[in-house]
């Protein structure tokens, strides 16, 4: 924590000495013990090495080649997807030392991510930066007087990021179980407030699109908690003052992934900054050129300074950032970025009754990423009652039995939100990219909301 301090309070020169130094570390690593990269960087020479040098790698590349991809031979993608797929084993660490994730990402693509010790400690450092930049002593008093409640309204039913996260830190303590919760966006709108209203948080963590149906529910006056701090992560946060208006607290925004955790952080000014002592981000074109500042990349190149078990080195996160040219006025020396797409839309769905019912995008695709044989599932609402459901199956699967399957959980879905006179129809066509930046979009509304 200490060297976070120091890095941040340092300047670009002692950023940069730290960057160059981890990242020679990493590369040495890399092609000693993965065999995947040892072959990629057999081309290069031995010595100093810049980072334009090294090749990109995608997430299908390096997943098609996952047991050379990792650098402990222990960790092999057969047995990560056992692990993964046991929902009672969320919050625990494979293999006993490993924290595991699964992502699916916004190229659709999914993806089984672990990371080492030293890596989480990392991570768990770059929280305590976001503690230090959101909290003043009165809102610090304010969390305290409140047991540090902490609302997660995320999806669960799997090992995702945020869930495991949340999981692995309540087994830490008794009273970390008491503070933290978790809130599942899978279940009914109504219920969800009527939880948060009986657990009333000081803090509350959630997707922007959850943050803002919250919003709304707090507006109605159906909703009624008093956050002290409510911090948006993993999508483009949308209207911030809204947010604080209407839930009462001081909105922060988080740039986070699978991959790395957190990213980047939010200043007064509305730029996200990279911790960049620990992660690298670089905005690029199709072709993997530099973005110039102030134009919105194709695609966003991650490098991970931190984790040792599975190198990410120039990998392709899938997102569009646009870079800032020059210092931030808020005087923060660490890169500044803004996230300029990021975002599902949420599904405004009539019922039987002829009321709108508002489902979030996090809530419906999480059974799909449970069905086996999936390899991109994307649904397009097309009426008020309507969704089209675009599928792209695994090779080797069967397309009838795919969609089956699929159908099954989604209308099993829909019937506990309300919605079993939503039609689903079977698309002919395969789930496509979203404009001409290339990004997919598993979830689709129509342009406006039905009237209900």
């Amino acid at each position: 924590m200490i060297d976070l301090v120091r890095a941040q309070h340092g300047g670009e020169r002692a950023l940069a000495r730290r960057r160059d130094a981890r990242l020679a570390a990493l590369v040495a690593h890399a092609r000693t013990a993965s065999p995947f990269y040892r072959a990629l960087y057999r081309g290069l020479p031995a010595g100093d090495i810049q980072l334009r040098d090294l090749p990109p790698v995608t997430k299908p590349q390096l997943m098609a080649r996952f047991d050379d991809w990792v650098t402990d031979p222990a960790v092999t993608r057969a047995d990560l997807e056992a692990f993964v797929a046991d929902p009672s084993l969320v919050g625990t660490r494979y293999r006993g030392r490993y924290f595991a994730c699964t992502s699916s990402g916004t190229t659709g693509h999914p993806g089984l991510f672990v990371h080492d010790p030293d890596a989480v400690a990392c991570y768990r450092a770059q929280g305590v930066r976001i503690v230090g930049s959101a909290l003043d002593a009165r809102r610090l008093l304010a969390m305290l007087r409140r047991g540090i409640r902490t609302a997660v309204v995320v999806g669960d039913g799997g090992h995702f990021a945020g869930v495991v996260w949340l999981e692995s830190e309540r087994r830490r303590s008794r009273g970390r179980r008491r503070a933290y919760r978790l809130f599942s966006v899978q279940q009914p709108l109504v219920q969800l407030v009527q939880a948060l209203n009986a657990f009333d948080p000081a803090l509350v963590v959630g997707y922007p699109s959850a943050l803002e149906l919250l919003a709304g529910e707090q507006d109605a006056g159906r909703l009624h908690i008093r956050p002290v701090i409510v911090e948006s992560s993993g999508e483009s946060l949308g209207d911030r003052q809204r947010l604080a208006a209407a839930l009462g607290g001081a909105v922060h925004n988080v740039y986070a992934a699978s991959e790395f955790t957190p990213i980047a952080l939010d200043c007064p000014r509305g730029w996200l900054h990279v911790n960049s002592d620990w992660v690298i981000l670089e905005p690029v074109e199709a072709d993997y050129r530099p973005t110039p500042a102030g134009q919105p990349s194709h695609t966003v190149l991650l490098t991970n300074l931190a984790n040792r078990v599975q190198p990410l080195i120039r990998y392709d996160l899938g997102d569009s950032v646009v870079a800032r040219g020059g210092p931030c006025e808020c005087g923060n020396p660490l890169p500044a970025i803004r996230v300029a797409g990021r975002h599902d839309d949420v599904l405004h769905l009539e019922d039987g009754r002829g009321a709108t019912v508002s489902v979030l995008p996090l809530a419906i695709t999480a059974p799909v990423d449970d069905a086996p044989g999936v390899h991109r599932c994307q649904l397009v609402q097309t009426g008020p009652a309507t969704l089209r459901v675009r599928l792209q199956p695994e090779p080797g699967a069967s397309a009838g039995a795919v969609w089956q399957d699929v159908a099954a959980k989604l209308a099993g879905f829909l019937a506990g939100q309300g919605l079993a006179n939503v039609e689903l129809v079977r698309a002919e066509e395969a789930p496509e990219e979203s404009g001409p930046s290339g990004k997919f979009h598993q979830v689709i509304a129509l342009k406006e909301p039905p009237a209900g």
